[in-house]
């Protein structure tokens, strides 16, 4: 049975979200390799999220950044509104509550944070290539303080780039590619980071102001969840909402890729714990430049392509555009 046909028949009926070791996906045993794409690609066939754990993430570095915008994010509003990402090129910078409004018909996201792109930690953001990248073009911008800030966002953005790249070795086996199919598609890959607070949530459970509305993602997601507090929720075939509770050492990947063989799952996020919620996640797809279109094993004769092929940049900045400047 093809990909595409197999995508057909799968109910999406899951209960929970699966779990998948990371430990041996470096390792030189080509089977050993295989089977592990092969669980990650029923995981994303199935429910589009899963779990992965010994992913290579130092604890430390997750410590770090979360102490860095705990800092920031305490500064003084109209300090935080200095970088604010409507004055900056492209969505870089500080991002307000409320701001973003990801779900039609809700009346706005209820978190902040801070946004940045791809920058060399050892060179300044101005002389990165990435920071010319067509629709997505502009440089990061960083606060004076923390005086850390821009050291431990960027060491924990490349730890997580590492991962992405893992992960994409990983889909081209799950789909019996050769492993570095992606690799030139992933030279300058699109990754964009948030550092998201989620206030403590209160009011009617129905209310059109949430963490984060309803919606799926545009190529993977690599997420960071702050330990015991439970937010992320995603929606079964049976319009069931199931909890993606945080696990210790573990991120949660979620995807929309290859024209939704990989399932495309709505989820969202409701901080109703009476405190804090930090999370982190990374966005990461195909280079900016590269022309996004199904491959040829994920479409047949019965299900035809769902998405006409257009540039990941171009895509990317209309998403972001929905996100920032839709009308409620």
């Amino acid at each position: 049975m093809s990909l595409a046909e197999s995508a057909s028949v799968i109910d999406g009926a899951f209960q929970d979200i699966p779990v998948i070791d990371l430990s041996c996906a470096t390792n030189l045993d080509e089977n050993e390799k295989k089977v592990l794409a092969y669980q990650i690609r029923d995981a994303c066939m199935s429910v589009g999220f899963f779990y992965v754990k010994n992913h290579g993430i130092p604890a430390e570095c997750v410590d770090t950044i979360l102490e860095v915008n705990k800092e920031y994010l305490k500064l003084p509003t109209e300090e935080k509104l200095k970088l604010n990402h409507e004055a900056v090129a492209n969505f870089k910078g500080y991002i307000p509550l409320l701001d973003s409004n990801i779900e039609p018909g809700n009346r706005g996201d209820l978190h902040e944070g801070f946004q940045i792109g791809w920058e060399e930690l050892e060179t300044k953001a101005h002389d990165d290539k990435r920071a010319n990248a067509g629709t997505m073009s502009g440089a990061n911008v960083w606060p004076e303080r923390p005086k850390e800030y821009r050291e431990a966002m960027l060491k924990y953005y490349h730890a997580a780039v590492g991962v992405g790249r893992m992960l994409f070795t990983l889909f081209a086996l799950s789909l019996d590619l050769p492993e570095r199919y992606f690799d030139d598609k992933t030279k300058n890959s699109a990754a964009t980071m948030n550092v998201l607070y989620y206030p403590p949530q209160t009011g009617p459970a129905d209310d059109r102001i949430v963490g984060i509305g309803a919606h799926t993602e545009c190529c993977f997601t690599i997420l960071w969840q702050q330990p015991g507090i439970q937010a992320l929720q995603v929606l079964n075939s049976q319009k069931q909402w199931i909890a993606v509770p945080p696990i210790n050492g573990t991120l949660v990947i979620n995807v929309r890729f290859l024209d939704d063989i990989f399932k495309s799952t709505v989820h969202r996020a409701v901080n109703r714990n009476g405190v804090d919620r930090y999370s982190i996640p990374l966005f990461f797809g195909t280079d900016y430049d590269v022309n996004i279109e199904p491959i040829a094993s994920c479409v047949s004769t019965e299900r035809p392509a769902r998405y006409g092929p257009v540039l990941a940049g171009e895509y990317v900045n209309q998403r972001l555009k929905e996100l920032y400047y839709q009308t409620t």
